[in-house]
């Protein structure tokens, strides 16, 4: 997350694919330029209903754009990750997801005119949904990596950082990720700091006679959190949004340090024409009124951006 690994997907015949189900093995192994867009029509009050997500009018240039299966079905199939607040989580005594990622994927929906239908699943299980034609795309925190671009596209929606979460009083003295070295860090399964991260960060460990770091990978963070406060973990390595939240809930704990933000975008298959008209959509979604509510909302406007960047690798 920054979660930087995973996907989804529409029709099963117009995603799958040799080519994509072989690279979605690999990864698991391992594991955005608009056109010009003008706001128009009135509010799709009926996608903004009972989400508590602002109304955001059609951009009829964007969804004009959007693949003929879609159009036709006016749905969009979006994967997101497990229970993790603030970016996805469910309200309390429902299994309503809410968060910065499920609300983000509605102005999405709103801005095409369409409904979206959020899927919810394990981080790492993402992008060997899309493969298999589960979902139609991802807004899960995910940072677009060459390897990841070998099967997704991607459009920017939003920045975040790491933060190093460690036990309250620092016992260790764990300033920042080179205090990492030979240390049992825990983190999410698939995630960009497990995958990207901590191979540049064992090298450097290497290069100073210091062991690597002991990694633990979990299906969500709050499972990491757990593990650190029980003594198992000496910290936790994942976005920072997440654990900035948790380091407020839990006095036993507390944020270390933070670090390299980057935008994180919404991966989604190549070659089905759905990265027309997303792109076009978050270039009009990006400069509302109703994207900045959102990110206020969960405490995170300092992640907004200004351009939504189709492809760049982080």
């Amino acid at each position: 997350m920054k979660t930087t690994l995973a996907a989804s997907r529409v029709s099963p015949a117009r995603f799958r694919g040799p080519a994509i189900a072989a690279t979605a093995a690999l990864l698991l192994a391992v594991t955005a330029c608009a056109p010009s867009t003008t706001a128009s029509s009135s509010p799709d009050s009926a996608a903004a209903e009972g989400t508590g997500v602002p109304a955001l009018g059609v951009n009829q240039a964007a969804a004009q754009l959007l693949p003929d299966s879609i159009k036709s079905t006016k749905v969009l199939r979006v994967a997101i990750p497990t229970n993790e607040p603030p970016t996805q989580y469910y309200r309390v005594g429902t299994q309503d997801m809410t968060g910065t990622n499920p609300d983000v994927a509605r102005l999405i929906g709103q801005a095409l005119g369409v409904k979206v239908q959020i899927k919810v699943t394990n981080f790492d299980s993402i992008i060997p949904g899309i493969a298999a034609g589960r979902y139609d795309m991802t807004v899960s925190s995910m940072t677009p990596t060459t390897k990841r671009m070998e099967v997704l596209d991607f459009v920017d929606y939003m920045q975040m950082g790491n933060s190093i979460a460690v036990a309250q009083g620092n016992p260790l003295g764990i300033k920042n990720q080179q205090a990492l070295c030979g240390k049992k860090v825990g983190f999410l399964t698939g995630s960009y700091q497990l995958t990207v991260n901590v191979p540049d960060y064992n090298k450097a460990c290497q290069a100073a006679g210091n062991a690597q770091i002991q990694t633990n990978d979990f299906q969500d963070t709050r499972q990491a959190i757990s593990a650190l406060t029980s003594g198992r973990l000496d910290a936790v390595l994942a976005d920072s949004p997440i654990l900035d939240f948790a380091a407020k809930q839990n006095p036993e704990i507390s944020i270390a340090d933070k670090y390299d933000f980057t935008p994180v975008g919404v991966g989604m298959p190549k070659d089905t024409g759905l990265i027309k008209a997303v792109s076009a959509a978050l270039a009009y979604v990006i400069k509302s009124d109703s994207y900045r509510q959102v990110l206020g909302k969960y405490g995170l406007d300092s992640s907004a951006i200004t351009n939504a960047r189709v492809n760049f690798a982080q």
